[in-house]
């Protein structure tokens, strides 16, 4: 049951960074895809019946991860309170930006919460990066399952590090180009003429930045922490990982050199990008939910922060017709809206 629930929480933490990703991505090139009034609010329509809905899977990741291990979920929380508070923040700020702007006549007032709308996004993108950087590369973990950590400190790799070094630093750029891509796909398959072609510019000067980094960011990972091979060296299906991510890539810029007729393919594949980056990631890990960086004996694994079995047991049950009713209202949601957006009627 501990092997199954850690497989359910990477697969929610995964359809959250999938789904939200584009409407943040969406959020990070507003400014600078969208030069006119209507511009910006073809992008607002593209999100806006979505993007609400969206992060409601970070919600349920967290309350999953709250039921399944709950010393996980007390010692991350309390050791990366203050970015958590910065993270909660920013998704306010990023709601604000949204419904406000849709209520704003003056220009002056929407210019100021598109900016809002705009630098959330960008900043939520590099602290969810940064957020799984930290996971990879281990925290100050003490006896007890429980640490702190500075926001920085000498920004370097080690046992004293902060929140914010070298490395975390790299894994939200990376973050934040992929999310920049997947954003720029989604708005090019919604969207038509000057912003659709935009969108996808943006989409195709990302890629390379993206194919770098990816690799940059995998030497970088061996280098921190050494032990990620662990797994691929006894389970050899691994290796299909690094296949999926990289042949992901290899499809998202054949389409979208094609144009618009193979959009939907460029950001489906961006998508299989990025679960298989985070599929990567949780393989590497298992069964470590987080590494300690100070004694690999302080280890928070599956099996030392889970719940009891018949809880697993009994919650599974329930997980399962809850995760059924949620894949079929976005189904419905998303064939509701599918199609290009238009400026005429009402809302956004």
């Amino acid at each position: 049951m501990e092997t199954l629930w850690f497989m359910i929480v990477a697969v929610m933490v995964a359809a959250y960074v999938v789904l939200d990703g584009f409407d943040l991505g969406a959020g990070v090139i507003y400014l600078g895809a969208a030069r006119t009034t209507d511009d910006r609010s073809r992008i607002l329509r593209a999100i806006g019946p979505v993007w609400d809905g969206n992060e409601v899977w970070l919600l349920a990741a967290g309350g999953t991860l709250y039921f399944a291990f709950p010393l996980l979920y007390a010692s991350s929380f309390s050791g990366f309170y203050l970015p958590l508070m910065m993270v909660l923040w920013l998704l306010m700020l990023r709601g604000v930006g949204i419904e406000f702007r849709a209520h704003m006549e003056n220009p002056v007032w929407r210019g100021f919460f598109d900016v809002v709308f705009c630098v959330s996004s960008i900043l939520l993108t590099i602290f969810f990066g940064a957020a799984l950087g930290n996971v990879v590369r281990g925290v100050p973990l003490g006896s007890d399952g429980y640490f702190f950590e500075p926001l920085w400190t000498n920004f370097r790799v080690g046992a004293n590090a902060g929140i914010l070094d070298w490395y975390t630093v790299l894994t939200g750029v990376i973050a934040l180009v992929t999310l920049t891509a997947h954003g720029s796909l989604y708005i090019a398959l919604k969207t038509e003429g000057d912003l659709n072609q935009r969108a996808r510019n943006a989409a195709l000067w990302a890629w390379p930045l993206q194919l770098i980094l990816t690799i940059v960011g995998l030497v970088a990972t061996c280098y921190v922490r050494p032990g990620v091979l662990d797994n691929y060296k006894e389970h050899a299906i691994g290796f299909l990982i690094p296949v999926i991510v990289f042949g992901s890539l290899a499809a998202m810029i054949s389409a979208i050199r094609k144009g618009q007729e193979q959009e939907k393919v460029a950001f489906l594949a961006s998508g299989l990008y990025i679960v298989g980056m985070l599929v990567g990631a949780a393989f590497a890990l298992y069964p470590v939910v987080l590494p300690a960086s100070t004694d690999p004996a302080y280890n928070l694994t599956i099996y030392n922060t889970a719940a009891g079995h018949h809880g697993l047991t009994v919650g599974f049950t329930w997980w399962t017709l809850g995760a059924i009713l949620s894949v079929a209202y976005f189904v419905f949601l998303f064939r509701k809206f599918r199609g290009k957006v238009r400026l005429e009627g009402e809302g956004y």
